[in-house]
């Protein structure tokens, strides 16, 4: 058994490398220049990145993330999520992310890819396996809530994922088999070790259910004045229970969540569109320039005007 097991994990090693070379391959063409592409596939896009990046922010939506080459870090209240090569990402709920590419050059860039998923999509996919998915069980997660997990790509969940990717090679493919390719890929990552955490935001009563629902209101009304009881109520659950719930998934509290969402929100303002700080204050729902700065410098380590001449000079030439 042991000669033997050796020999089959050395033979799947060496397909995993093959095939990832020839994705590395496709989206090297796929992807000549940095930055993030938004392909004609439904909900498919990809990502390249020639410098290691320092700090960009992001609200993940719920997706499937892979990385191809390179490594990245991910910052979600306070936890840090390390993934690499052949790993990937499952978000159940929309998240405000921290990130930074730690390994990437010209001559090896960072290479992703990202598959939004539509949570009826995992619904309905659900209901069809019935009692075949697997239950939660052995495979727990310990640097991150359920809201979002990190695993390893098996070698078929590689090869969907090249399959659906090759498919920019073949548009006039793409109509029939994308939608096999992409149901393959959720049926797999529904199947693997993630799965049993996927499943419990596809349970309409859920709590897991219910705070994403929460969250989706946070993201649409950041701007507006936080209050605990109207979210309870619209999640059907106490105060006390929501509070913990949302940050079991979230890792932060629902304050600190829209206030994440506000600063970022402001912080983008002042860098896109030239706002001044009191201008971009404002516009995110602050009632007070001076409170905004203390926060902002808290959480960024510089006040508003400083930070952004910071990123200004950091982002010449690389995307964010």
């Amino acid at each position: 058994m042991g000669t033997e097991h050796r020999i089959k994990a050395v033979s799947n090693g060496r397909d995993l490398e093959f095939t990832r070379q020839k994705l590395v391959q496709t989206l090297l063409r796929e992807v000549p220049e940095q930055g993030m592409v938004d392909t004609d596939l439904d909900g498919l896009a990809l990502f390249r990145c020639n410098a290691p990046v320092t700090c960009t922010f992001s609200v993940y939506t719920p997706s499937l993330k892979f990385i191809i080459q390179g490594n990245k870090i991910l910052e979600l209240g306070d936890r840090e999520i390390a993934y690499r090569p052949l790993s990937y990402v499952a978000t159940s709920v929309h998240l405000p992310i921290l990130g930074r590419v730690e390994r990437a050059s010209t001559d090896t860039p960072f290479l992703g890819i990202k598959l939004v998923i539509d949570p009826q999509e995992v619904a309905d996919l659900v209901l069809e396996l019935g009692d075949k998915a697997p239950m939660a069980g052995g495979y727990d997660c310990p640097e991150v809530s359920c809201g979002l997990c990190v695993t390893q790509m098996d070698l078929g969940m590689l090869e969907a994922v090249k399959r659906l990717v090759q498919l920019l090679e073949t548009p006039a493919d793409a109509p029939i088999l994308a939608p096999l390719a992409r149901r393959e890929i959720l049926y797999r990552a529904l199947m693997g070790d993630i799965g049993a955490r996927m499943r419990k935001f596809a349970m309409t009563d859920s709590q897991a259910n219910r705070v994403s629902r929460v969250i989706e209101l946070l993201k649409d009304r950041f701007c507006e004045p936080l209050r605990i009881s109207e979210l309870a109520e619209r999640a059907n659950m106490s105060e006390s229970s929501l509070y913990h719930s949302f940050k079991q998934i979230t890792r932060m509290s629902p304050l600190q969540f829209q206030k994440k969402l506000r600063l970022h929100e402001a912080r983008r303002l002042m860098l896109a569109e030239g706002l001044e700080a009191a201008s971009a204050s404002y516009r995110v729902g602050y009632e007070s320039p001076s409170h905004f700065s203390r926060e902002y410098s808290r959480m960024f380590g510089l006040p508003p005007r400083a930070d952004v001449s910071k990123l200004r000079g950091e982002q010449r030439g690389v995307p964010a």
